[in-house]
């Protein structure tokens, strides 16, 4: 079965961040789940990025990218929001990524390297009306458009943090149909590795 790393959002690892990692375990799959936050959780988005302009967005980054040093090279990396800025820059920067799932957020892929890399699989999933994916959708569909292996998954609503289960933000519908894409991309990956060309 596949590997994952897990970065958590900004409101840090909170129990919804952990029961979806769960969920991943249940079906098999390994799935570490490092603390950016060194045990902080954060009640609202706004007391959460309170947190991180004071340690510095940068040094929050880092410490994902610090955190996977100890493991194995050929994981897939997935970030909640936050996090998936030090997945995105693990997947496009550590050789032997086996994917990336960026889960409510992208960045331009040009703050790490001039294209995503070939034969590491992504998704992107948010919400098509969410404020702070807004922000985030060209660079997200500039992604797809580029890479060979590459999908937007956009669902119908306006939460940032909607595959939480532990914030007023969830949509249990639309974080089952998350789920459900994650673990088939995640088994695709772990074929894929079984299989190779």
């Amino acid at each position: 079965m596949a590997e994952v790393v897990l970065f958590h959002h900004v409101q840090g690892l909170t129990p919804g961040v952990v029961a979806f990692a769960d969920e991943l375990r249940a079906a098999g799959h390994t799935v570490h789940t490092p603390d950016l936050f060194d045990g902080r959780t954060f009640d609202s988005l706004d007391e959460g990025m309170a947190y991180v302009r004071q340690a510095g967005f940068g040094e929050v980054s880092a410490r994902g990218v610090r955190a996977a040093d100890g493991l194995p090279r050929e994981v897939v990396h997935v970030g909640f929001s936050l996090g998936a800025v030090p997945a995105q820059e693990l997947a496009q920067t550590r050789a032997g990524a086996r994917g990336a799932l960026l889960l409510h957020a992208c960045i331009p892929v040009s703050e790490f390297g001039t294209a995503w890399p070939e034969g590491v699989p992504v998704q992107v999933h948010a919400m098509e009306d969410d404020p702070f994916f807004a922000e985030d959708a060209e660079a997200a569909r500039a992604l797809v458009a580029g890479a060979s292996d590459a999908e937007l998954f956009l669902y119908p609503g306006e939460q940032h943090l909607f595959a939480d289960s532990s914030l007023p933000s969830y949509d249990p519908d639309a974080a089952k149909l998350l789920t459900r894409r994650t673990l088939e991309f995640l088994d695709a990956v772990d074929r894929a590795a079984a299989n190779p060309r």
